[in-house]
C-alpha cells in the first residue's frame, strides 16, 4: 500500500502544469510511477492517485451493484473529469483546466498528503480551511473518529 506523508507548495504555470515536489517523487512506488488519475476531491480540492492506489479503488467501484441509484449518482459525481495525466521528462504534471476550475486553482497551489492520494489545494483555500477549524474542534474530531482504533497512543 502506498502511504505518503508530507505538505509542499508549488506553482502552476500558464499552461496548468507544476513540478511534481521530490519529497513526494522519492514516495511513490517503483515500476509505473509516473502515471496518474487526477479527479474532483470529496472537499474543492483535487485527488491525484498514483495507479497503484487508483486501481482498487476503481475496481470496487465496478463492482458496486448498477441497479442502485445511489450508486450510479456516486459513480457520476465520483469520476466525473477523472482524467489519466503523466510525469512528464521535466517530472510536472499538467491539470486539466475543467478540474482546475473546479478545485479554484490559479497559481499557487499546496500538495497535501492524503495516505494513498495526494490532495492538490489552493493555497488560500487550504489556510483558509486550517484557520476556520479550532485545536478544540480538531481535539473533538479526532476523539470521534480514533475512538474505535486500539492502535493510537495519543
Amino acid at each position: 500500500m502506498i502511504g505518503f506523508i508530507g505538505e509542499y507548495e508549488a506553482t502552476l504555470d500558464a499552461k496548468g502544469r507544476f513540478l511534481l515536489p521530490a519529497g513526494f517523487k522519492k514516495q511513490l512506488p517503483e515500476g509505473g510511477a509516473e502515471h496518474f488519475i487526477v479527479n474532483r476531491g470529496l472537499e474543492k480540492c483535487l485527488s491525484l492517485y498514483p495507479m497503484k492506489s487508483w486501481k482498487p479503488i476503481f475496481a470496487n467501484i465496478s463492482n458496486l451493484n448498477d441497479f442502485d441509484p445511489k450508486v450510479r449518482q456516486f459513480r457520476r459525481y465520483f469520476l466525473n473529469g477523472a482524467t489519466q495525466v503523466e510525469l512528464d521528462t521535466a517530472n510536472r504534471i499538467l491539470l486539466p483546466k475543467n478540474l482546475m476550475d473546479h478545485a479554484g486553482l490559479e497559481k499557487d497551489i499546496v500538495l497535501v498528503s492524503a495516505v494513498n492520494k495526494i490532495e492538490i489545494w489552493d493555497k488560500n483555500k487550504y489556510q483558509q480551511f486550517f484557520e476556520t477549524f479550532s485545536p478544540e474542534a480538531f481535539s473533538n474530531l479526532a476523539k470521534e473518529v480514533m475512538a474505535g482504533n486500539q492502535n493510537t497512543n495519543s
